[in-house]
């Protein structure tokens, strides 16, 4: 998990902080100044922004250099004229401005450019132990206790994670089928075959009206022969069905709906004798 904290240039913080140089070495006290003034002490540190702090440097006068750096190092100024330019010892120099000799090295240290000068004008340096700016040192006193404050406060407090931000297209959810409504089991063949012979049978049966001669005597001996026959078992093949015209009558007979009327006249419709098969006839001009 990446914990690096990007801070914006409007989220930076400035603290005071006073640095004593006296009896100090010269670099050691430059390079602490120079790190606080780009900020590397902080957890935000960005190397292009300016998020440093204030920096005030006492007792100047009193800084130390080791070896012969006393008498080796110069400090070079120019006018910008022709023949203006003027060099003097570490010695020299602190003795007429000791500040600029702590402001020069830590100049060295600082990055080049407006950002680097920026960075420069935060240090405060001053010769003696004495500095204007106990106010500012106070109030930054306070705001570093209400940062430690609203820390430990964070510190208790469980984060949520911000919810996601719904997604702009559509979202597509497949469509699941109904399920198929149970299907009745198709009766056999031989069932409808059998069902068919059945209706036959009966239909034979029903006694014939009274206006109707006697069947002959060879009708009378061809039924028993007629009857067994459709007893057996027929064929797959499709049988003959009844006319339209009767099936049509029966069922509007039959219809609850059915007026007085049409119920008479589907009564009064003759009914067509069932068919007969000729099978003892065949047998007998065999014979």
């Amino acid at each position: 998990m990446n914990s690096t904290v990007r801070i914006k240039a409007s989220e930076v913080y400035k603290d005071w902080h006073v640095i004593d140089a006296a009896g100090r070495p010269l670099g050691r006290v430059a390079t602490e100044v120079a790190t606080l003034l780009r900020g590397k002490h902080k957890p935000t540190y960005e190397p292009h922004l300016d998020d440093g702090d204030f920096v005030i440097v006492i007792n100047a006068s009193q800084v130390k250099v080791s070896g012969r750096k006393a008498e080796q190092n110069t400090y070079y100024t120019h006018s910008g004229y022709p023949g203006g330019l003027k060099a003097r010892s570490f010695a020299e120099q602190m003795a007429r401005f000791p500040d600029r000799v702590i402001e020069q090295a830590v100049w060295g240290m600082l990055p080049g450019g407006p950002l680097g000068k920026k960075m420069l004008k935060h240090l405060k340096v001053y010769a003696g132990p004495n500095h204007p700016h106990q106010s500012q040192i106070a109030g930054s006193l306070k705001a570093q206790e209400a940062r430690k404050a609203a820390t430990a406060e964070l510190a208790n407090v469980i984060l949520k994670a911000p919810r996601l931000r719904p997604l702009s297209v559509p979202q597509v959810t497949a469509d699941v089928p109904p399920a198929p409504a149970p299907v009745a089991a198709a009766p056999s063949p031989a069932a409808a075959v059998a069902k068919q012979a059945r209706a036959r049978v009966r239909k034979t049966a029903e006694p014939a009206p009274a206006e109707t001669a006697e069947p002959a005597p060879a009708a009378v001996a061809e039924a028993p022969v007629a009857e067994a026959v459709t007893e057996a078992p027929a064929p797959e093949a499709p049988t003959a069905e009844a006319p339209k015209r009767t099936r049509r009558k029966a069922a509007v007979a039959d219809a609850p709906e059915a007026t007085a009327e049409a119920k008479a006249e589907a009564a009064e419709a003759p009914k067509k004798p069932a068919r007969r098969r000729s099978t003892a006839k065949s047998e007998t001009s065999e014979e």
